[in-house]
């Protein structure tokens, strides 16, 4: 049976980041994807333009729609917006027993906020406690911390101070971090252990929602049974390919590719290919 994953997002009609990514991620990595908007955003390449937050009593109608009659294998959270909707979100996922991967979305890459000032207290009191693991960039680690981060030294810190928050895991997504020549991501267990995840770095402006779609990929992963090393993995694999193979898309920065990863298993023969 084909996994179920689910995300818990905003819109964004331009296609490339939000509900819209992690759907396509999740479509090409083969498992079935349900979604419940929390907001929605009028947004292009070029940034984004107006948000309208969905009412939290109906975010969690879509959720529990979803939940009373779909197995789901994995959940993701992206842009949640409003302290609201994190309490109410959070307090219906208090109830399950699913794997749930947290993207702090914040900040949109034009610079918009997409996270209201009171909100980030909810999200550190109610939503990371329940994260199995939280995938936060540079500048969201430096907000949920409030240090700054500037060395693969201050990376370490604030991964420590991100799980004593509660996630069971922490990656860190070195992509703003100068020191590291490659693009390397780092996995923190509270047992002290650190996994190294490391690509090219490309020389592009072309990565709206590259933050959505590394956090859908590795959801995807876990719905489908592999271990969160393999589930990284592989998502550091669809996220280096959907950069990489741009699409040229839009007047700012634009869309990653969804496409490419299995475009480059099928070049190669490879019979993993979807």
């Amino acid at each position: 049976m084909i996994p179920v994953t689910l995300t818990i997002a905003g819109s964004d009609c331009g296609g490339g980041a939000g509900i819209q990514a992690d759907l396509k991620t999740f479509q090409e990595l083969q498992t079935f994807g349900t979604s419940v908007i929390t907001a929605l955003t009028a947004q292009n390449t070029l940034g984004v333009h107006d948000v309208q937050a969905v009412p939290s009593d109906f975010v969690i109608a879509q959720l529990n729609a979803i939940l009373d009659d779909f197995d789901v294998s994995a959940i993701k959270t992206g842009m949640l917006f409003s302290s609201d909707i994190i309490r109410a979100v959070s307090e219906r996922l208090q109830q399950e027993k699913i794997p749930l991967i947290i993207d702090p979305v914040m900040i949109a890459k034009g610079g918009a906020t997409l996270l209201k000032t009171e909100a980030m207290d909810a999200m550190i009191t109610h939503l990371l406690p329940l994260a199995t693991i939280l995938t936060p960039n540079i500048p969201e680690a430096e907000q949920l911390t409030n240090t700054k981060i500037t060395t693969i030294d201050d990376v370490h810190q604030a991964a420590a101070l991100l799980l004593q928050m509660g996630p069971e895991m922490i990656i860190m997504k070195g992509g703003h971090i100068a020191e590291d020549h490659a693009a390397t991501d780092r996995l923190y267990f509270k047992d002290g252990r650190v996994l190294t995840y490391s690509s090219q770095r490309i020389a592009t402006k072309d990565t709206h929602g590259t933050g959505c779609t590394f956090s859908a990929a590795i959801t995807a992963g876990i719905a489908y049974g592999l271990n969160v090393d393999e589930a990284i993995k592989q998502a550091k694999d669809f996220i280096f390919h959907a950069i990489s193979d741009g699409l040229g898309i839009g007047h700012g920065h634009g869309p990653t590719n969804h496409f490419a990863f299995n475009n480059a298993l099928r070049k190669t023969g490879d019979p993993d290919a979807h």
